[in-house]
Order: structure tokens, then sequence, then C-alpha cells
């Protein structure tokens, strides 16, 4: 796994290995994350990538916050419950030199709670396949006062998601066994 364009192009991210089989790891692939990419910031969509705030959900190896701020995002926060992931992220945070622009939660996606910061720009969900999960996650996210009004959404499944009230479906694509859904709040 690398880091696909920007200012960290090329940097070789931390091997997942044989990890922990709990932590269910399925880093998105890096031919899936330049398509993905390559649709946000190419589409219809204006640059919603420069000076973003990322939410990263589910967020496991972090690829996709820290692909994100290699591109200009302004500040990424990653959140995750397993231990693996964590220990991966903050190393592969440590990697890209971005611990200045970048915190990791420990906290169910699911069970966000409120939020008082600055809402978020833009989020990635990367739950794990078949639960539905993400649509647990993306409505304590709206509850909680996560998301920007218009905040972009970009959804990582296996089958194409339910998005819940509030939540706008923007486009749909399909890369092997990954569907990839733009939305927005």
């Amino acid at each position: 796994m690398r880091i696909i364009s920007g200012k960290w192009r090329g940097k070789k991210l931390a091997d997942v290995g044989q990890g922990d089989a709990a932590a269910h790891l399925r880093p998105t692939t890096d031919r899936v994350r330049e398509s993905l990419f390559n649709l946000i910031q190419n589409g219809p969509y204006g640059n919603p990538i420069m000076d973003a705030r990322v939410l990263d959900l589910f967020a496991g190896t972090g690829a996709l916050g820290l692909e994100a701020l290699s591109r200009g995002a302004k500040q990424a926060v990653f959140v995750d419950d397993g231990a693996a992931a964590r220990g991966l992220l903050r190393e592969n945070i440590g990697l890209c030199a971005a611990q200045g622009i970048s915190k990791v939660y420990r906290r169910n996606a699911t069970d966000l709670g409120p939020h008082s910061g600055h809402p978020f720009t833009l989020v990635f969900l990367d739950p794990p396949y078949g639960q539905g999960l993400g649509e647990l996650a993306l409505a304590s996210a709206l509850e909680g006062g996560w998301l920007a009004p218009e905040a972009l959404i970009v959804w990582e499944e296996e089958t194409p998601p339910l998005p819940p009230a509030g939540v706008t479906l923007l486009d749909q694509r399909s890369y092997g066994g990954t569907i990839i859904t733009i939305a927005k709040a």
C-alpha cells in the first residue's frame, strides 16, 4: 500500500501483514483508491479535498484520510475502535509526518456521540462489509453534528448501501467486488 498522489506521492505505508483476524482489516486497494480520488476530484463536486476537514470512519490503516491529506486536506480525524487498526494508523501517520494535522479517536463509529468542534466537510466510510455498520455510523455522525452542511460522503461497501434520511445519493460506481457511493449530507 502506498500514497497515490500529492505531497506524499509514492510513500509506502505500513504492511498490514497477518494482523488480527478479529480486526477485519481490509485496506482499500491502491487501484480502487486511485479511482475514487479521481472520481471525486475530477467529478462535478468542485474540489472537495483542498482544505477539507476529513472524517475517516472505520479508518483501518488510514490510507483514505492520509491520501486526502497528501492531496491538500487541512485536517483528518481517524475513528477506529480496533487496537490493531489504531497501531497501524499511528505508524502510517508517523511515516507521513502527519501528527500535527491528524487525530486518532478510539471510538465506535456507530456511536460517535455529540461533536462540539468544527464539522467535517469530507467523510470516508469503509465499514466491515455486509453488516449495516455504515448506515449506523452515518446516522450517528449526522445526529451528533459531525458533518457540515453539504459534506461530501465517500462510502465503500460490497453492495449498494442505503443512505439514511438527510443524505442525498450522487453517484455509485463498481470496482470489482467494491461499490463506491458518493453522497452529500
